[in-house]
């Protein structure tokens, strides 16, 4: 976040006027924004209460109540401090603490042919991705989030990828709505499969966990063919959102890469290297080395999708639909064919390799 700074001469010390006590006391910081996201986030639990609409997480309705708030109410000018530091900060911590989720036995779990297939659909995908929006017009910013959230693991890397990309937020909401409209289609025609592919429930939970957008997709998705299939399912997909460190440092070194050639020759550039994705790796290896008691392991789930939800919520509380909707419906062309691209590629690996 870039510092406000004014430059004050010397003749002008003398007649700044005082801080207010609406300054002192702090009323004009973060905590405005801060609590509008976090109303919003725990608005967007509560909906999930309601029959049919428990099968959204409650980070894709943040964003789409985020966006109801701004665009028919409108964002308090007080409290985007704190909306700006819910996109930051908060998104940051939320995703350090995505690693106290994973394990590395996880990893041993699924197998080296699985991993090797998880592993070949996430980059395919994403080059595909890329590669298919700059034939169809769609910007590379946007391009690079649809195909993040498409090949990882959904809105979570959508956000994450966006601390390198640095994408508009309209670009961003339309990432995450295309991986939430594609991701969703899956969960409920997924189940479909496994008789007429003549899956078993191993071969169906790892199809599942490799190419179905969000964990909470390929859990609705996997469960359908038993319990087999949703365990190995969820690991798969688990497995999968570990190789979101490495895909964001990657593009992190491809975009200062990318600066130096369009600069002036001169290797200035630095890797823009999201350091809490660090913090990630850390307590993945921390969750691996020391049990985490059940209950706490809960709140902690509980915790990170709720900050996940705070961030969520302040990225709609930054988007005009109006702008949104002049993106146009090549993205979502895009995102079909991430989708179609992934589900078949993944689903061929799985046929001829195991």
């Amino acid at each position: 976040m870039t510092a406000l700074s004014t430059d004050i001469g010397a003749d002008d010390a003398s007649v700044t006027p005082p801080a207010s006590p609406a300054n002192t006391l702090g009323v004009s910081s973060v905590w405005p924004g801060l609590v509008l996201t976090a109303a919003i986030a725990a608005m967007a639990f509560a909906f999930r209460q309601i029959p049919y609409v428990s099968v959204l997480s409650p980070i894709i309705l943040s964003i789409a109540i985020g966006m109801i708030f701004h665009n028919f109410i409108g964002t308090p000018a007080l409290a985007k401090p704190g909306v700006t530091f819910s996109m930051r900060r908060i998104l940051r911590f939320a995703i350090i603490l995505l690693g106290l989720q994973l394990t590395a036995s996880q990893l041993v779990e699924v197998g080296a042919r699985g991993i090797a297939i998880i592993a070949l659909t996430l980059i395919a995908t994403f080059v595909f991705t890329v590669q298919l929006g700059r034939l169809i017009g769609v910007d590379r910013k946007l391009s690079e989030l649809i195909a993040a959230g498409t090949s990882i693991c959904g809105a979570s890397a959508v956000i994450a990828t966006n601390t390198v990309t640095q994408a508009a937020d309209e670009d961003v909401a339309y990432a995450v709505a295309c991986v939430t409209v594609f991701g969703s289609v899956a969960m409920f025609v997924y189940p479909v499969f496994p008789g007429l592919l003549h899956l078993d429930p191993h071969a169906f939970g790892l199809w599942s966990g490799a190419s179905i957008h969000e964990i909470a997709q390929v859990v609705a998705a996997a469960f359908q063919d038993g319990r087999d299939a949703g365990e190995f399912g969820t690991i798969a997909k688990l497995a999968r959102v570990t190789m979101l460190a490495p895909v964001v440092i990657s593009l992190g070194f491809l975009a200062a890469r990318q600066a130096r050639r369009t600069g002036d020759g001169q290797s200035t550039a630095r890797v823009p290297l999201p350091w809490f994705v660090l913090g990630f790796i850390a307590l993945v290896g921390v969750n691996s080395m020391v049990s985490i008691p059940a209950e706490a392991r809960s709140v902690i789930v509980t915790l990170t999708t709720f900050l996940l939800s705070m961030a969520l919520a302040a990225m709609g509380l930054e988007t005009d639909i109006r702008k949104l909707y002049a993106r146009g419906i090549r993205p979502l062309l895009l995102g079909a064919g991430a989708f179609l691209f992934i589900s078949s590629f993944s689903l061929t690996l799985i046929k001829t390799l195991m």
